[in-house]
């Protein structure tokens, strides 16, 4: 999937059939940022700690999403606003992490937010509808912030299903024990 050309981001008619199947496709969308909207999301990356910058994006289709334009380390947070002119972005679709990170939450009254949850940072932000998903931008560029960090994660689930085939292996050999003992 990661190797498929990008296809435009789904808009409102396909956003309550965007599910598990859609994260890390290659996007693009069209439209212009809007600047002063920027939320620090707390991140650790291959570049140590800091922040992922999520910025609202209007698309020239007439819906708002959030990207994510990358990562700032925590001493270079300042003097990061994004052009307002028409651009295209690319990247990848990731859905909302809801909640907060391991033992933190998000708190957007404090606007502290340890996870990308596009709902709470909407509302926090007052941008109206916006789309269930975020963008991942893909733009590597040396300035910050600095995109093309996704880390791309598969679900292995190849654990759960050994120990429940093994587990599976010794109830039908107690079973069979236990049947031909009282045999």
């Amino acid at each position: 999937m990661l190797a498929q050309p990008p296809v435009p981001a789904p808009g409102p008619d396909r956003w309550p059939a965007i599910g598990k199947d859609d994260v890390y496709r290659p996007v693009v969308v069209r439209g212009h940022y809007r600047t002063g909207a920027d939320t620090l999301v707390q991140a650790v990356t291959e570049l140590g700690g800091g922040f992922w910058v999520m910025t609202p994006f209007d698309t020239d289709r007439d819906f708002t999403l959030l990207v994510n334009r990358g990562f700032v380390p925590a001493d270079r947070r300042t003097g990061i606003a994004p052009s307002p002119a028409m651009q295209s972005i690319r990247g990848l679709l990731r859905l909302s992490e809801p909640g907060g990170a391991f033992l933190r939450t998000n708190d957007p009254a404090a606007d502290r937010w340890y996870s990308r949850d596009i709902a709470a940072i909407a509302a926090r932000r007052e941008l109206g509808r916006v789309a269930p998903y975020f963008i991942d931008a893909s733009d590597p560029r040396s300035g910050w912030p600095r995109g093309g960090l996704t880390v791309v994660r598969f679900r292995n689930s190849h654990l759960v299903y050994a120990l429940t085939w093994f587990g599976l292996a010794a109830l039908v050999a107690a079973m069979a024990w236990r049947v031909r003992r009282r045999v």
